[in-house]
């Protein structure tokens, strides 16, 4: 073995010019392969990338520079929510110096997007100036803004200063910092994140605190809840500019596997110009959508006539909130321009769900039920170390406080103690001796003010004593029991979602999630669109089509996502011919002089093709709509449709407006 290293030495040294080895670098310079080195160095950029700067820790949510900018702002600068803002660039520059050796743009940029409330459904900082906008707008530079906590960030540091988490060295080896914050919020689940990695990058959906609080004590009441059951709780995706989650397959399969898509649109309605045209108002807009961006795009299709019927598009948007406003023209019908709009812009886009998240530092894909198991065992971590702290230093106290009363009992003897003693510490090793004291019950005798031989003071120690003592049995019991503990973990969280909790800004969900609740089966067709088809009446007669747009027409699809589709009204005379499913959005149904207001309930047909009885009985709702072999469950609906009437008055009959206010469970066709 000696020789064969003998040999490499010496091979490495014949590697090296006759000049090197005159200038004395021989043994002194190792060649190495760099194919290898490369590759070891690659790997350790790879991890460093990965676990200390692009994906966020399962347990708070937060990467490391969020994490540090937090910490500095509570425990260094002290800007918890009650205290007065510090300009951007104090807190840049000192969590800079002490914890994040980056660029001063990453970590301001990183705090500034903390601070809008366009990309945080809970924002963590408080901004004082501009901090940006919806339309992409730069924020002011650092040393105009000013920032402090939210409120809500006050219980993400709640009890950091108990033991709670781990710590470590910053970068120089000076000041200890946290490896994770001991939050009572669960930041991944309710504030997403963002991150691109070296071959893998990570993009959460934000949701709803209340749904997500909910979630975490079904688990905690039944550890074995699946991920089916969990979607009772988090019923989907919960951004902060709105929109409508549209189809929520994708939300179940993100919330199932940890990774799908989320198809969302703008908010809009229909309102009409005091001219009595038409204009489409848009209130709220997919999230992470830069708003001058869209309003650009669809100004420049239009004057590129790549969409018709838009005479006019503004931003009036304001502190109240979003508005965008399309005026359209005289002939165009608003349902189709939308549907267009809803095409080619951004009005409709998806977010792409990847639920990547470091857990014990290695990432990993995970669910939603994970998600939520990871955040309630740190929060039971964090309970579990807080008990044992406290109960330290309640037995701490108790011990001085014993100490204390056996002084107050004997108050002369010690006074003559001290009085003889030539300095302090002989005093305490005589009290120690006299007495059987511990060091710090002297000390603390010593230190003891002269106030303390009240009367008063003695009976403060002696109830300060009880409760000690209590205290010390409650914290003891906590520990040994663990159902006391995860019930100590739910109380807190139920008392965020009181104290945070907000109602859903997701449109639809509760109609989506009702109809999933109540049971209403998936139904698979050949093609899957929702659509209505509409009775064939036979003979030569053929009734005009109906083209105008029609407001809520919906369908039913999937598990219960309502969707809102236009049938356009194609009758035909002949046995060969069929009606036609439309799948263009369109908004009304009219039918020669007939409208008809939409309430919950199902409209029927039983058509025939022979011009001995054409047409069908179209009285009593039915839940399916049958033609040939295909059948079509209509959602929250009602049709009043008028046809013509014959002289026989067998053709054509009237859907009586007949409404449900609810689908039940037992009301579904067993073959669906």
């Amino acid at each position: 073995m000696p020789g064969r290293e003998n040999e490499e030495r010496n091979s490495k040294n014949n590697m090296l010019t006759e000049e090197e080895k005159n200038a004395g670098l021989e043994g002194k310079i190792i060649p190495i392969n760099i194919e290898e080195q490369m590759k070891s160095a690659y790997i350790d950029y790879s991890m460093s990338v990965i676990v200390s700067r692009a994906l966020p820790d399962v347990r708070d949510g937060l990467k490391p520079v969020h994490r540090r900018i937090l910490y500095d702002m509570s425990a260094e600068l002290n800007l918890y929510s009650d205290k007065p803002t510090r300009k951007s660039a104090r807190i840049v520059g000192d969590v800079l110096g002490k914890f994040h050796p980056h660029g001063d743009s990453s970590v301001y940029g990183a705090m500034v997007r903390m601070a809008q409330d366009w990309s945080m459904r809970y924002p963590l900082v408080d901004g004082q100036g501009n901090f940006g906008s919806m339309d992409g707008d730069s924020p002011a530079a650092m040393r105009y803004t000013e920032a402090r906590m939210q409120k809500i960030t006050d219980e993400v540091m709640a009890d950091i200063d108990k033991d709670t988490i781990d710590w470590t060295l910053n970068f120089d080896d000076t000041i200890p910092e946290p490896t994770v914050l001991p939050t009572k919020i669960p930041l991944l689940i309710v504030n997403g994140a963002s991150g691109i990695a070296v071959g893998m990058a990570t993009n959460m959906a934000p949701h709803n605190l209340s749904e997500v609080v909910d979630a975490c004590c079904a688990y905690i009441d039944n550890p074995e809840i699946t991920g089916e059951e969990m979607l009772q709780y988090i019923k989907g995706p919960d951004f902060p500019t709105g929109g409508i989650i549209y189809g929520y397959e994708g939300v179940r399969e993100a919330m199932l596997t940890g990774r799908g898509r989320v198809m969302m649109r703008a908010k809009t309605d229909i309102e009409h110009t005091p001219s009595g045209r038409e204009c489409i108002v848009i209130t709220e807009i997919p999230y992470m959508i830069n708003k001058a961006e869209m309003i650009k795009k669809i100004a420049d299709m239009i004057n590129e006539k790549k969409i018709e019927g838009i005479s006019y598009i503004n931003d009036e948007s304001d502190r109240n909130g979003l508005r965008i406003i399309i005026i359209l023209k005289h002939d165009a019908v608003a349902s189709v321009v939308l549907n267009t709009l809803f095409k080619n812009t951004p009005l409709q886009t998806s977010f792409a769900v990847n639920n990547i998240a470091l857990v014990n530092g290695r990432p990993q894909l995970l669910p939603m039920r994970d998600l939520v198991m990871h955040f309630v065992n740190h929060r039971h971590d964090v309970v579990v170390r807080r008990t044992r702290y406290d109960l330290r230093k309640a037995e701490e106290r108790l011990h001085i406080v014993l100490g204390l009363l056996i002084a107050q009992d004997n108050i002369d003897e010690i006074v003559h103690i001290i009085r003889s003693s030539q300095t302090p510490d002989l005093a305490k090793q005589a009290m120690i001796e006299r007495f059987e004291l511990s060091d710090i019950q002297a000390s603390a005798i010593i230190e003891m003010r002269l106030r303390a031989l009240t009367g008063l003071e003695y009976g403060k120690l002696t109830a300060e004593r009880d409760d000690l003592t209590k205290l010390i049995a409650h914290l003891k019991d906590v520990l040994e029991n663990v159902g006391m503990q995860m019930q100590i973990v739910k109380d807190e969280l139920l008392e965020i979602k009181e104290k945070y909790g907000i109602r859903a800004v997701r449109p639809l969900a509760s109609k989506t999630l009702d109809r999933i609740a109540k049971g209403l089966k998936k139904f698979v067709l050949d093609n899957p669109e929702p659509f209505i088809i509409q009775c064939n009446h036979g003979g030569e007669r053929r009734p005009n089509d109906i083209r105008e747009p029609m407001p809520t027409i919906t369908g039913k699809h999937g598990y219960g996502i309502v969707e809102p589709y236009m049938v356009q009204i194609g009758q035909t005379g002949f046995a060969k011919d069929r009606s036609k499913d439309v799948r263009e959005p369109l908004t009304t149904i009219v039918s020669k002089n007939e409208h008809c207001l939409i309430e919950p309930t199902l409209a029927p047909y039983m058509g025939t093709n022979t011009t001995n009885h054409p047409g069908g009985n179209c009285k009593d709702p039915i839940h399916t709509i049958t033609t040939g072999n295909q059948q079509c469950l209509i959602s929250p609906t009602l049709i009043q449709y008028h046809s013509e009437t014959s002289k026989d008055g067998v053709r054509g009959q009237t859907i009586k407006a007949v409404s449900y206010t609810h689908l039940r469970a037992h009301e579904t066709p067993e073959h669906l």
